[in-house]
């Protein structure tokens, strides 16, 4: 059944605009639908540097022309979106379709704004269940995500050359220490990430975080402890700059186009940037504690579609959807959009068959995990804010990450009981 009445108040977009401007992508005429079953369709997005004419806009006209109609879109940046349509939900203008970062999702779905892909008939047996489980909800899925950026570990070749250090040898967290300590032993600087103290600080951390087994209902677990001591220690020894404490995604890797640094924990959108410098640059997954790849959070945007008081219109929804979401769909956008990597099987051996480089980030997103997945739909930013405060006060010295991490959790379980 349809859901048809919003649940919750619009102040619940106070807790995800934390989220929305990270790592994955980051006009305008308002929504509002009333022609039932044809005529004009509105589509939201995040993507305001891709305007009229632009392949990406090409592809959404001919969606709708595939579909026997023509789309209206309207552009706005990652956080205004959100709060755009929780807002024209409680206004009854809606839009037809959304393009939602997907930790946002669960948030709009929270409210009873959302239709879920049951409700429209669309199939995602095919979508991996990793990605498609940030948009998730009270076992309910609110919509298809088209396509999904990740964390990896970028790393000069020349710096490791140098150092004696086969970047095949690096397989877990004691191989990766030992490759930081030889880099730092020639001069050179281990690793450069990211520890600032907002969204994408937690966004960098969680691979580690994941990768020790630990879990974001317990931030002060033991396996939290060694994740967050191990880049402390690595702050202490030299083998990451101070730096790294202010350090966005952008200025991190800016330390590592300087090309003194060994590695740097940064994304699937610095592809082409790290291809185009002087050094030689690879990449390999971040390892997990143990060995095998970490889990790192994804970025990327789902296919949504909120409820709409006159149900017909449902029927061209899902041909609009259904087309952007077949398996040249998603290649398709994960070329306009600089290696999102497609959220199947099919896609992801289509897409490697065109770029074989990408095969690191196929893995990688294969691995990778949803920042509201396990049920944490809007509580997630609550406990995000707890995380990176913890990073703050170990990387700066101010406490233990012990007495940090338990300082978070106290303070995550008070937020989120409310």
């Amino acid at each position: 059944m349809i859901i048809s009445k919003l649940r919750a108040p619009l102040a619940v977009a106070v807790a995800v605009v934390a989220v929305g401007a990270l790592a994955g992508c980051s006009g305008s005429s308002t929504g509002g639908s009333s022609d039932a079953a044809g005529g004009t369709y509105t589509w939201w997005d995040p993507y305001p540097q891709h305007a009229d004419g632009s392949d990406w806009a090409n592809r959404v006209q001919a969606c709708g022309t595939e579909a026997g109609v023509t789309i209206q879109r309207t552009a706005y940046d990652t956080t205004a979106l959100t709060n755009q349509a929780l807002l024209s939900a409680q206004e009854g203008t809606s839009p037809d379709i959304i393009l939602l970062d997907n930790p946002a999702v669960s948030t709009l779905a929270s409210t009873g704004m959302l239709t879920t892909t049951t409700d429209l008939g669309l199939d995602t047996s095919s979508i991996d269940a990793n990605l498609l489980a940030a948009g998730q909800l009270d076992g309910q899925t609110y919509g298809i995500p088209i396509g999904a950026n990740t964390l990896a570990l970028y790393y000069n070749a020349d710096v490791l050359q140098a150092a004696g250090v086969d970047p095949a040898s690096i397989t877990d967290w004691s191989t990766l220490t030992d490759a930081l300590a030889k880099v730092s032993a020639t001069g050179s600087k281990g690793i450069t990430f990211a520890g600032i103290g907002t969204e994408e600080g937690s966004f960098q951390f969680l691979p580690w975080f994941w990768g020790a087994g630990a879990d974001l209902t317990q931030l002060d677990s033991s396996q939290a402890v060694q994740a967050l001591t191990l880049w402390t220690d690595w702050v202490k020894k030299g083998y990451a700059p101070q730096s790294v404490i202010s350090n966005s995604q952008n200025t991190s890797w800016e330390e590592f186009l300087t090309g003194k640094f060994g590695f740097a924990e940064n994304g699937t959108w610095q592809v082409d940037s790290a291809a185009s410098q002087s050094f030689k640059t690879g990449v390999i997954v971040l390892p997990g504690m143990n060995g095998g790849a970490a889990p790192a959070p994804t970025g990327g945007e789902f296919i949504v579609a909120p409820v709409q008081k006159d149900t017909a219109r449902y029927e061209v929804t899902k041909k609009i959807i259904d087309c952007m979401t077949t398996t040249d769909g998603f290649v398709k956008t994960a070329d306009t959009f600089a290696y999102y990597i497609p959220p199947t099987e099919a896609g992801q051996k289509q897409l490697l068959q065109e770029h074989p480089d990408l095969s690191t980030w196929v893995t990688a997103v294969q691995s990778a995990k949803g920042r509201t997945s396990d049920n944490l739909g809007t509580t997630y930013p609550l406990i995000s804010e707890q995380l990176w405060t913890a990073i703050q006060s170990s990387l700066s010295g101010a406490s233990s990450p012990q007495d940090a991490l338990t300082a978070a959790q106290k303070a995550a379980a008070a937020a989120t009981s409310k």
